[in-house]
């Protein structure tokens, strides 16, 4: 088995914890992933919204569950929980969707939304189609400019060589999660 077979074979999977875990870049890869037709469109942007949304959920579940913990209020502290917050106050509907596309707030919006009183349905619907609109984007921008991004990673080394990197660190990442699990559960 080759190389463009593993990323055929495993480059969803890795899509799909990639885009919850890293965001935009895996995304983008994701889209020259397409071009290069190790995998199709459709199924790129499912990976995509799916690790996006499933991450999400799981920091807002996370925000509302330990909302009253001293972690959470340590980064309720933080300023930019603050500005995530009084955003969401004003806009939240506009927040929900598009937290995901502002720099700096990805990961601590939704653990901000669910400290908020805003329903877990609402969160879910809004954050649903959010996702969907942007894997969709990142996908068809990494396809789009393919070609660029493949002629700045030539110069850095090849494709393969970052495909490798990247499913390495989320292989890692997994099975850390799955280490720091069962030893908490022990």
């Amino acid at each position: 088995m080759d190389l463009q077979d593993l990323i055929a074979r495993y480059g969803l999977l890795a899509l799909l914890v990639g885009s919850g875990v890293e965001g935009e870049t895996i995304v983008l890869l994701g889209g020259l992933m397409v071009h290069r037709e190790l995998f199709g469109f459709g199924p790129a942007v499912i990976a995509a919204t799916a690790g996006s949304f499933i991450a999400d959920q799981v920091f807002f579940a996370l925000g509302r569950r330990y909302r009253d913990t001293a972690f959470v209020r340590r980064i309720r502290d933080k300023a930019a929980f603050q500005r995530a917050l009084q955003t969401f106050e004003r806009y939240p509907n506009s927040f929900i969707f598009g937290f995901r596309f502002l720099y700096g707030l990805r990961t601590v919006s939704p653990v901000a939304i669910g400290t908020t009183s805003v329903s877990a349905w609402r969160f879910l619907a809004v954050n649903a189609v959010a996702a969907c609109v942007w894997a969709t984007t990142f996908i068809s921008l990494g396809y789009l400019f393919s070609q660029s991004i493949e002629a700045v990673m030539g110069r850095i080394g090849s494709i393969e060589h970052w495909a490798i990197g990247v499913a390495a660190v989320v292989l890692l990442m997994v099975l850390a999660i799955r280490l720091v699990r069962r030893r908490r559960a022990s």
